[in-house]
């Protein structure tokens, strides 16, 4: 069977939907892909993928939308694919409506999160609704990563049928390293004994930075490695301000892209994703993975992976003074932080391993 398989960025395409083309191949399928050009697609190339290029714009204009529109059209006309498979959005309801404009027998989308669900102006969230509604009467099979959203697809009459799939990260990958602490601390020039609290994410206000910088001033025994860059196509304020203005001092490490992930959590003690609105967080499946306990907010997604007071701690989103609460309990309290790492660490090996999720989705459709 040709699938093609559609995402907005490189980033995306990457991180959420590489593992899921190699998973296809491997069951005989051709894959191809499509979505905007970025380095971050040099390693899916190398790795053997057809890789296509399409203006694709996390934007509202519509001019842009219609440019996407007609070269995933032209794609499908040109390569015929029997199953036109959508992630994210914007993208995703361009690739179904394409898909259906072209005939493709098989459409397909996986919801990583629905848009009217995010903070924002109301128009925006029933253009949203709007947006998800028609989409989903163009998808023969509907997935989502989180059973919170599928199942408000079934009660918002989005679609019907929707199957939540999950996400999952591969334990080879993520995994508790203790051999690796002495090493990555000594690069970073943090001392051994040092409680160390995490955070993994893009460089975006809805992330939840401005409140964990904020909770770190009241935490003294802490320091705040944080991880990720700001996406060239995210929108919204800088943060480089609450980073300029957050009076941490030496206990604020800023370390950008990093390319060993798992080793930077492998040498933390506690991670942290105070974010305004998720899908199914990886990052937060990535530290579970690696037996961190976890300190998210109590929002969708999140929620449904921190078991609060079991594998980690759930907190309001939007404030800094519970979380500061929190991490201090947690950076006092060595034998909490094993317990609840533990307990995160066995269930994400129970429910989300990323050979586990990728099988469902693929039995999901029928591949």
């Amino acid at each position: 069977m040709k699938i093609l398989e559609v995402a907005h960025i490189d980033f995306g395409l990457r991180q959420f939907v590489w593992p899921l083309m190699r998973a296809m191949r491997a069951r005989g399928h051709q894959v191809i892909a499509a979505c905007a050009e970025g380095d971050l697609l040099e390693p899916v190339r190398a790795d053997g993928f057809d890789v296509r290029t399409v203006p694709m714009a996390r934007s509202l204009d519509p001019r842009a939308q219609w440019r996407a529109f007609q070269a995933l059209r032209a794609l499908i006309r040109a390569e015929k694919p029997d199953l036109v498979h959508g992630h994210f959005p914007i993208s995703g309801f361009l690739a179904r409506a394409a898909a259906w404009a072209e005939g493709v027998p098989h459409i397909a989308y996986t919801c990583h999160g629905f848009l009217f669900h995010q903070p924002g102006p109301l128009w925006r969230r029933v253009l949203s609704f709007v947006v998800e509604w028609l989409g989903g009467k163009l998808a023969r099979t509907f997935m989502t990563v989180s059973e919170e959203a599928a199942g408000d697809a079934r009660r918002l009459r989005i679609h019907s049928r929707a199957v939540a799939v999950g996400n999952g990260r591969d334990p080879a990958r993520f995994h508790p390293a203790p051999e690796v602490r002495a090493r990555i601390r000594a690069e970073l020039q943090t001392p051994g004994d040092a409680v160390v609290v995490v955070i993994v994410s893009r460089l975006v206000w809805g992330k939840g930075h401005p409140e964990l910088l904020v909770a770190l001033r009241d935490v003294p025994g802490a320091v705040l490695w944080v991880v990720g860059d700001r996406l060239p196509s995210d929108h919204g304020e800088s943060l480089e301000p609450y980073f300029a203005q957050a009076g941490l001092g030496p206990r604020l490490v800023r370390l950008g892209h990093r390319d060993d992930v798992p080793d930077v959590l492998a040498a933390a003690d506690i991670f942290a994703l105070p974010s305004h609105s998720e899908g199914l967080p990886m990052s937060v499946i990535e530290a579970m993975l690696t037996g961190l306990p976890v300190v998210a907010t109590d929002v969708r997604g999140s929620r449904e992976l921190v078991v609060d007071g079991k594998t980690g701690v759930l907190v309001p989103p939007y404030v800094s003074a519970p979380l500061a609460v929190v991490l201090n309990r947690l950076v006092g309290d060595a034998a909490l932080r094993k317990r609840l790492g533990q307990a995160g660490l066995e269930r994400a090996l129970e429910k989300y391993v990323e050979d586990k999720v990728i099988a469902r989705t693929l039995d999901t459709m029928g591949l």
